[in-house]
Protein backbone atom coordinates (compact mmCIF):
# COMPACT_ATOMS: atom_id res chain seq x y z
CA UNK A 1 0.00 0.00 0.00
CA UNK A 2 2.81 2.34 0.76
CA UNK A 3 4.72 1.84 -2.45
CA UNK A 4 1.35 2.37 -4.56
CA UNK A 5 0.85 5.99 -2.45
CA UNK A 6 4.28 6.81 -3.00
CA UNK A 7 3.80 6.65 -6.58
CA UNK A 8 0.62 9.02 -6.68
CA UNK A 9 1.69 11.17 -3.37
CA UNK A 10 4.17 12.77 -1.50
CA UNK A 11 5.58 10.95 1.76
CA UNK A 12 5.51 13.32 4.86
CA UNK A 13 6.44 12.80 8.16
CA UNK A 14 4.05 11.71 10.55
CA UNK A 15 4.74 14.80 12.70
CA UNK A 16 3.51 17.41 9.33
CA UNK A 17 0.34 15.26 8.91
CA UNK A 18 -2.54 17.22 9.12
CA UNK A 19 -6.37 17.46 8.10
CA UNK A 20 -6.48 15.92 4.47
CA UNK A 21 -3.57 14.01 4.51
CA UNK A 22 -3.62 10.22 4.28
CA UNK A 23 -1.94 7.78 6.58
CA UNK A 24 -0.98 4.08 6.47
CA UNK A 25 -1.62 2.52 9.84
CA UNK A 26 -0.19 -0.91 10.97
CA UNK A 27 -2.65 -2.68 12.79
CA UNK A 28 -0.04 -4.88 14.65
CA UNK A 29 3.58 -4.15 15.47
CA UNK A 30 5.53 -5.53 12.53
CA UNK A 31 2.81 -6.23 10.13
CA UNK A 32 2.98 -4.58 6.97
CA UNK A 33 0.82 -0.99 6.49
CA UNK A 34 -2.55 -2.17 5.67
CA UNK A 35 -5.11 -0.26 6.83
CA UNK A 36 -5.72 3.65 5.91
CA UNK A 37 -7.56 6.98 6.53
CA UNK A 38 -7.95 10.43 5.75
CA UNK A 39 -7.07 13.00 8.87
CA UNK A 40 -9.81 15.29 9.51
CA UNK A 41 -7.52 17.68 12.21
CA UNK A 42 -8.39 15.17 15.83
CA UNK A 43 -10.06 13.08 14.34
CA UNK A 44 -10.28 10.46 10.99
CA UNK A 45 -12.25 9.16 8.47
CA UNK A 46 -11.77 5.20 7.69
CA UNK A 47 -14.05 2.10 6.87
CA UNK A 48 -14.56 -0.81 8.75
CA UNK A 49 -16.59 -4.13 7.27
CA UNK A 50 -20.31 -4.02 7.99
CA UNK A 51 -20.07 0.14 9.58
CA UNK A 52 -19.09 1.80 6.55
CA UNK A 53 -17.45 4.59 6.27
CA UNK A 54 -17.20 6.52 9.73
CA UNK A 55 -15.49 9.76 11.36
CA UNK A 56 -13.40 8.48 14.73
CA UNK A 57 -11.18 10.12 16.90
CA UNK A 58 -7.68 10.24 16.15
CA UNK A 59 -6.42 8.53 19.89
CA UNK A 60 -2.86 7.87 20.78
CA UNK A 61 -3.42 4.28 20.05
CA UNK A 62 -4.68 4.83 16.51
CA UNK A 63 -1.43 7.66 16.43
CA UNK A 64 0.85 4.82 17.32
CA UNK A 65 -0.11 2.51 14.47
CA UNK A 66 0.57 5.45 11.65
CA UNK A 67 3.55 3.63 10.03
CA UNK A 68 3.45 6.20 6.66
CA UNK A 69 1.64 9.63 5.77
CA UNK A 70 1.14 11.31 2.45
CA UNK A 71 -0.15 14.31 1.06
CA UNK A 72 -1.91 14.33 -2.08
CA UNK A 73 -0.29 16.55 -4.74
CA UNK A 74 -1.39 20.00 -5.31
CA UNK A 75 -3.62 20.38 -8.82
CA UNK A 76 -1.82 21.68 -11.56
Amino acid sequence: MAEAARRWMIEITQDKATAGDLVLFRMRRGAIAKHCGILTGDQFLHSYDRLGVIEEDLTDTWRLRIAFAFRYPEAA
